[in-house]
Formats: C-alpha cells, sequence, structure tokens
C-alpha cells in the first residue's frame, strides 16, 4: 500500500447531474465491470461517488462523462500521510498548513483556487481540520497527534488553550456594505470596535479622514479595502490575517498599507498575509509559503522559504528541497530589450493635443503628446489623479474647449465589470466579437492563454471575479480599434494570472501593431508592460497633470520620487523589488537619484 501511487478523484457538484445522463461514467469502468464498486450513483444521490482506493486511474470516466465533470489525478506519492482537510467526497484537497511564526509575517502565494483562503480559515480555528476523513472527522486530540513535532502543534495548543483570538480580514471587501445592519457611519464602525488607541494614526496613513462621516455603503472599492484594513488593525487580537490587503488600492497605498500591517507585530502575535501582487508581499512579509497544486481540485503548501526564494520559486514553477516541478514553465521579466531610448519621430503616427477637463472640483490638465504603434504605454499615478478620465478624454468624450483631436477607433476595458448579459460567456464573445472569437489566430494568442475554455459555457452572472476579469479583457482586444484602453487589467487576477495577461497583452499589441494604454497598480505588471509611461502627478480629487508619454527609466525614476520609493531588480529573474525604508541599498539610491534600476 505505501508504494500505491495516491490518486484524486474530483467530482465537480456543479457539473455532474446523474439525473440527465446515462451514467456513462459506471457503465465504461472496468473495475465496475469486474463487479466491485468504483462508482456508485444511487438513485438518491446529487451527484456520483467515485471510490479512489478502487480506482485503477484508467481515465476512461473522464472522457466519457457527457459533461466534463470528472477529473482524476496522480498524486506525488508522498502526499497521502499529509491531508489537512477535505469538504466532502471527491471534493477539493488541501495538504499540509502554513506555519506561522510569532512575530513575522507570513506570506501565502499561489493562484486562486488551491486553498489559501482554506488555509487561513483552519489557522484562525474557524474551520476544523479533518485531515480528510470527512465522514468521522478526528477530535482534537487526534489532530494535534498528527501535527506532533511541528511548529503547528504549539500554535493548535495555543489556540485550543489560550483561546487566541483570529482577526480575518475578508478577502471580498465589497461584501461589506451588505453585512451591516442599520446606518453607520466610518467613524461610528471604527468607535465600535475599538480596542487599541491608534485610531487617528490609522486614519492619516490609510488617508480615510476626509470619508469619516460619510455611511460604509456609500465608500468606493478602495475606501472600503482601507476601510477593513483599519478595521482589522484597531481591534487587538493575537492572529490578524489579511486576505489581499491590496486590491482596490494604488501603488502609494498598498505600501502604506503594507507598514501598517507590519507595525501590528509584537513578539508574540502572528500576522498572515495573502497577496497576489508580488512587490507588495515581498515588502510586507518576513517568510514565505507557496501553494501549488491543481485549482479547486487539491492544493499543497510547501515549506516556509526567505521571502526572496519564496518568490523565485513560485515564479520559476520548480521546488527545489522537493524536487518538484509545479508548472511547465516559468515566469520571467525580461525587460531589458525595451530599455534603451529607441528613437522613434520618424513614425509618430498619432498624437493628442494638449487639453483641460474639468470634473465637478478636479481639474486634470493633460500636456499633449504621441505615440506610435505596437507599443503600451502604462499610466501612473495615485487613485483620483484623472487615470480613467484621461482614457475617456482620448475615448471620445469633450474637454473644456474645442480642440483638434485626432479620430481614432477605440476599445476601452473599464475598471468596473458589472455582469448585466443574460446568456453563456460562450454566447457573450460571439455576440461582440464574432469575427476574432472565430479567429484561429486569436484563440491561440488570446482566448487559450487566458484559460477561458473551460468557463465558455457557464452563465456570465455566475462567474467570479477573475473569471469576469478575463472575459472582459479578451473581450476588449477583441474589438478592432486602433488603441486599446485597459483600466486595472490585473484586478481579481492571481499573480500567476496577472503575469499570463500581461504576456498577452504585450504579445497582442506588438502582432496587431496597434497601441495600448493600460492603467496599473501591480509593480511588477506596469514594469513588464511598459514601453512607455505617461505620470500622473498632483492632488488626487484636486488637480492632477499628465506628463507626455516618456521612457520607462525616467517616467518611473519621476514617479517613484514624488512616492519616495526605490526599487532594485532581483539578479535571478529580474522582478522589481521594493527597498525597505531606510535600508542602505534605499539610501544610497534616493542619493543619487536612481529610484528605479534597470541594470544589474
Amino acid at each position: 500500500m505505501a508504494d500505491k501511487i495516491t490518486r484524486i478523484a474530483i467530482v465537480d457538484s456543479n457539473r455532474c447531474k446523474p439525473k440527465r445522463c446515462a451514467q456513462e461514467c459506471k457503465k465504461s469502468c472496468p473495475v465496475v465491470k469486474m463487479g466491485k464498486l468504483c462508482i456508485e450513483v444511487k438513485p438518491t444521490d446529487k451527484i456520483a461517488f467515485i471510490s479512489e482506493f478502487l480506482c485503477i486511474g484508467c481515465g476512461i470516466c473522464v472522457k466519457k462523462c457527457p459533461f466534463e465533470a470528472i477529473a482524476i489525478i496522480n498524486l506525488p506519492t508522498n502526499l497521502e500521510s499529509q491531508v489537512t482537510h477535505r469538504y466532502t467526497a471527491n471534493s477539493f484537497k488541501l495538504h499540509r498548513l502554513p506555519t506561522p511564526r510569532p512575530g513575522q509575517v507570513l506570506g501565502l502565494v499561489g493562484t486562486n483556487g488551491i486553498g489559501k483562503s482554506t488555509a487561513l480559515k483552519i489557522l484562525a480555528g474557524k474551520v476544523k481540520p479533518n485531515l480528510g476523513r470527512y465522514d468521522d472527522p478526528p477530535d482534537w486530540q487526534e489532530i494535534l497527534k498528527h501535527f506532533r513535532g511541528s511548529e503547528l502543534q504549539n500554535y493548535f495548543t495555543k489556540i485550543l488553550e489560550d483561546n487566541l483570538k483570529a482577526l480575518i480580514k475578508p478577502q471580498y471587501v465589497d461584501h461589506i456594505p451588505r453585512a451591516i445592519k442599520g446606518v453607520m457611519t466610518v467613524s461610528q464602525m471604527l468607535d465600535s470596535k475599538k480596542e487599541l488607541d491608534n485610531k487617528q494614526k490609522l486614519l492619516d496613513e490609510l488617508e480615510l479622514n476626509e470619508v469619516l462621516e460619510r455611511e460604509v455603503s456609500q465608500l468606493s472599492g478602495g475606501e472600503l479595502q482601507r476601510f477593513a484594513i483599519a478595521m482589522t488593525c484597531i481591534q487587538s487580537a493575537d492572529v490578524y490575517m489579511f486576505d489581499e490587503p491590496s486590491s482596490y488600492l494604488d501603488i502609494k497605498q498598498r505600501l502604506k498599507a503594507a507598514e501598517l500591517i507590519r507595525s501590528l507585530l509584537t513578539s508574540d502575535n502572528y500576522v498572515i498575509a495573502v497577496e497576489h501582487d508580488l512587490s507588495v508581499l515581498d515588502y510586507l512579509s518576513d517568510f514565505i509559503c507557496c501553494l501549488y497544486g491543481k485549482p479547486s481540485m487539491y492544493g499543497v503548501v510547501t515549506m516556509p522559504y526567505s521571502v526572496r526564494e519564496g518568490i523565485n520559486i513560485f515564479l520559476d514553477g520548480f521546488i527545489p528541497t522537493e524536487n518538484l516541478r509545479f508548472r511547465e514553465d516559468s515566469l520571467s521579466f525580461k525587460m531589458v530589450e525595451t530599455a534603451e531610448e529607441i528613437v522613434i519621430e520618424k513614425n509618430a503616427q498619432y498624437s493628442y493635443p494638449s487639453m483641460t477637463k474639468t470634473l465637478g472640483g478636479f481639474k486634470l490638465t493633460v500636456e499633449g503628446g504621441s505615440f506610435t504603434d505596437s507599443e503600451i504605454v502604462v499610466m501612473l499615478g495615485e487613485n483620483g489623479t484623472g487615470k480613467t478620465t484621461f482614457i475617456r478624454l482620448l475615448w471620445g468624450d469633450e474637454p473644456d474647449e474645442e480642440v483638434d483631436k485626432q479620430k481614432f477607433s477605440v476599445s476601452m476595458k473599464p475598471q468596473t465589470i458589472s455582469p448585466k448579459f443574460p446568456g453563456t460567456v460562450r454566447m457573450l464573445l460571439l455576440k461582440q466579437i464574432k469575427q476574432a472569437f472565430m479567429h484561429p489566430q486569436f484563440q491561440t494568442d488570446v482566448v487559450k492563454p487566458m484559460s477561458l475554455e473551460n468557463i465558455l459555457d457557464q452563465e456570465v452572472k455566475t462567474l467570479s471575479g477573475g473569471e469576469l476579469q478575463r472575459v472582459a479583457i479578451v473581450l476588449a482586444l477583441g474589438k478592432p480599434a486602433n488603441v486599446y484602453l485597459l483600466d486595472e487589467p490585473s484586478s481579481f487576477l492571481d499573480s500567476e494570472q496577472r503575469i499570463i495577461a500581461s504576456k498577452v497583452i504585450k504579445r497582442f499589441i506588438l502582432h496587431a501593431k496597434k497601441t495600448a494604454f493600460v492603467i496599473e497598480h501591480d509593480f511588477i505588471m506596469a514594469t513588464y508592460l511598459a514601453d512607455r509611461v505617461i505620470v500622473f502627478e498632483g492632488k488626487p480629487a484636486i488637480s492632477a497633470t499628465a506628463t507626455p508619454p516618456q521612457s520607462l527609466l525616467t517616467g518611473m525614476n519621476k514617479f517613484l520620487a514624488s512616492l519616495q520609493i526605490t526599487f532594485r531588480r532581483d539578479p535571478t529573474n529580474f522582478r522589481p523589488r521594493v527597498n525597505k525604508m531606510d535600508s542602505v541599498k534605499d539610501r544610497e539610491q534616493k542619493v543619487s537619484g536612481n529610484y528605479f534600476f534597470l541594470e544589474e
């Protein structure tokens, strides 16, 4: 039994419909034909049951199932004894757990649906791990026995005996207003939870002073996120958990939030963060656990690594300690080709004039500039400095004074995506971008890498945030246009999908000889995409100026100088890394005026 390859059989409960099929899985299974009950479909069951113990991994049922509801995966052998949790039969399985250490920040990195939130719930004591025995869950005695000899044993003992208080900042901050009974202002909510006397510091750091008297239901995404972080930081707890603290925030606010989260550390409390923006994760954590596996099938947590090593392992797709490759190709950032200034005065096809636009009390001044085809212009600036306004000006909004604008056809991916379409994803794509969608080149360049294949037949209204985002990116790229405007293409995507998405956008723009304007707050993604950058400077929500497009180096330097942040390059895969505040490197680069490094 010890050397038997362990298999996982996954039956997708949304797709398996035994009432509507002829139970092909059961009829075709060779083990069933031999008279053993490998696949059972009782008339009372909602879904089929596959016995993993009897399964021989022939994979016939996978092919025969008309709804594609079955997946059978062979696992690396040694994982069977390390199952931490499994919800029901033939469902997601989590192996091992991340080990938090007191007085340090643990970062978790991995794709969506691979068990990060499950791991957080278990560590918070909200879910009792059942060690894979979903039918007779073990008691705590056994669970502690299972984890003995590891740091987790002490941790769980503490949770049981000292009743550690754990706080989770939820992943989806847009659900917060629904959970609040009655009408509460931000100030009232914070006072109701206040346990530490750091309220004013929190308000200043997170820029919440302006919205103190506003009702929670009227906050925007970024304000909700900062409010949720403040709500967590104002309470005293033994375990703080932050699930994606940087979505909706701009670069400056992300690093501010990271500093705040670090400031919660004492010598005996725990801080755990799940984060998809790798540069923020890098800045935030002391050590990192990667998670690998197959999304919504199984997840495995690695042992803790140092920050740099952990992120590089995740990007590389290979774990040296376990000698295991969990991704086909490594994700690296070669930005060297585009670093040199290329003289492009000769073929500047498009230009736009200087304009101003006033919206209520906000005034945006755009300095005229030009751009060529097959290049990507990234817009850098804080939230509320008019990046979306600028995109809308290019798109056809009228500026304050009449100016001669070049007419170009424009395809836009808005920042907020609301699914109103009544059909499936396939119907939506066929209706909106039939020509591109039927084109094989577009399929291989865009649709396949964005892995839309397995959600094509789902209803648009039932999609998750990340799935909607991928559909929206494909829709925007599929429309024929000269200029593509993408507003925050990385939000809701996990770290792996972000890099794939940026590769797709870059390759598509180069092949199609078009121009893209991208608003992006994920620093790694912005540097990967950018050929030139436009910097937005000024006071958020009051007035701002947009510079003409400039080279990556000068633009980044200008932008980072205004934020007082410096970056260095990682020597192995060239990703930008934030320098810790006032480190030697940080001071060196500030003195020499090199805020952003391209050459190593």
